[in-house]
């Protein structure tokens, strides 16, 4: 079973999806990147931090409170919402930079999105 978190654009949550319901809904139904796994723990939801790119240390401090709650997070979704702030808002997030470090530094994978809807 994967323990995953999922950030969220701080900026547009709310306005592209409301309360996460494409999240949860493609959850259930393993729809897009949730298709990878085969089983899924939701540990952790939360913002990006907001901008101008404030993402690893609100990971740093997700991964510790989860760590010390014994769920540790194994993987890290970047919403759909924030892959699509990256595309369209002028998100300051470089995504091959955030991955490689976030993946080096709090030894956790990093996929870009979540549903395809």
């Amino acid at each position: 079973m994967a323990r995953i978190a999922v950030l969220y654009c701080k900026r547009i949550k709310d306005y592209s999806c409301i309360a996460c319901s494409k999240c949860y809904k493609a959850m259930s139904e393993k729809n897009a990147e949730f298709g990878q796994h085969d089983e899924i723990e939701l540990v952790a939801m939360t913002d990006c931090g907001d901008c101008p790119g404030l993402v690893v240390p609100r990971v740093k401090l997700i991964t510790e409170v989860t760590s010390n709650l014994e769920r540790g997070i194994e993987v890290l979704h970047l919403g759909t919402c924030v892959k699509l702030a990256m595309e369209t808002a002028a998100c300051p997030i470089d995504y091959d930079e955030l991955k490689l470090v976030l993946e080096t530094k709090f030894g956790i994978k990093v996929v870009l999105g979540t549903h395809s809807y």
